[in-house]
């Protein structure tokens, strides 16, 4: 059994294809689109041209899975239509023009789905999650393998680089606002939300591009998927520091991010920090992942994964 997932973000829209076997998953195809939906927001209203973009990606996904002998697919969007004024009229210009019915996940639901798709890859029992995003970024706390709470919050990559960046790479001036709009709104969460836990692991673009850029910075074995409470913080002093090598690494390794990738980092370091957490892991499962699992085939307990 093939199963396509096509999952609709703020700042990429993703196509991923599953075979699906003796209960097990197996990721046979991966495409990416950086759309950049959350660029398209004006006064809480995605544009027409943001919805035609959408449509366009849509439909450039539907040629590669015709290729791929693939006739359906399953099509769900977090904030990129979630946080719009205009989320109805956005799904039916979305249908009309494509054929997709896009199924909007609610905040809470896409935090526990981006959980137990990390925990598909992960065997960790008890620490804190947390799934940065173009325009939204998940948390759960879980202990002994049972999440507890969750919440989502208004903050994401992209979103904070529309409002706070004027240049490509954010300066000392425009990192300080993107840290003064993470501290308002994650305080928000209750104080006994943050009680120490350790290790936090981080699921998304931002979190797997950090650890791509750190694995060629530190020169670290290609298996290892965590970095320390040190290394986040060098590597995050080189790539905020504004000099040529932070641009430099980031556009050798992850240079579709150039624009992203400091507000998306200054998250991850505030929500390490919050948590008190030692170590960071970073899984390359997450909220499509969890959607096969939950949505799709009803299970989440039996569907493991295999190597890819």
């Amino acid at each position: 059994m093939k199963q396509a997932v096509i999952d609709i973000g703020s700042n990429s829209m993703r196509l991923t294809l599953y075979e699906i076997k003796d209960g097990r998953f197996k990721i046979l195809f991966r495409e990416k689109n950086m759309a950049g939906l959350a660029g398209y927001v004006e006064k809480g209203v995605l544009t027409k041209d943001g919805i035609a973009c959408a449509c366009s990606g849509l439909e450039d996904f539907r040629e590669t899975l015709a290729s791929l002998q693939i006739d359906d697919a399953a099509v769900f969007a977090t904030a990129s239509l979630r946080n719009i004024n205009n989320t109805e009229e956005a799904l039916a210009a979305i249908r009309e023009e494509t054929g997709y019915q896009v199924e909007v996940i609610s905040g809470e639901e896409e935090a526990l789905l981006g959980y137990y798709g990390a925990m598909k890859e992960l065997n960790i029992r008890s620490g804190a999650f947390i799934d940065i995003g173009g325009a939204s970024t998940e948390a759960v706390t879980f202990q002994e393998g049972i999440p507890q709470d969750l919440v989502s919050f208004h903050i994401g990559s992209l979103s904070l680089y529309k409002a706070c960046v004027k240049k490509i790479l954010p300066g000392d001036s425009a990192q300080h606002q993107i840290d003064k709009k993470i501290r308002e709104e994650v305080e928000k969460e209750e104080a006994t939300f943050y009680r120490p836990r350790t290790p936090l692991v981080c699921v998304g673009g931002t979190g797997r591009a950090v650890m791509k850029i750190a694995s060629r910075y530190f020169h670290l074995p290609k298996e290892q998927n965590w970095l320390t409470a040190r290394q986040l913080e060098e590597i995050g002093d080189v790539l905020r520091s504004g000099k040529k090598e932070a641009s430099d690494l980031i556009l050798k390794y992850e240079s579709d991010r150039i624009h992203t990738l400091i507000p998306g980092l200054l998250i991850l370091q505030y929500m390490f920090h919050r948590f008190h957490a030692e170590e960071v892991i970073f899984s390359k499962y997450g909220v499509r992942e969890g959607y096969l699992c939950q949505k799709l085939l009803s299970d989440d307990t039996a569907i493991q994964r295999t190597e890819n």
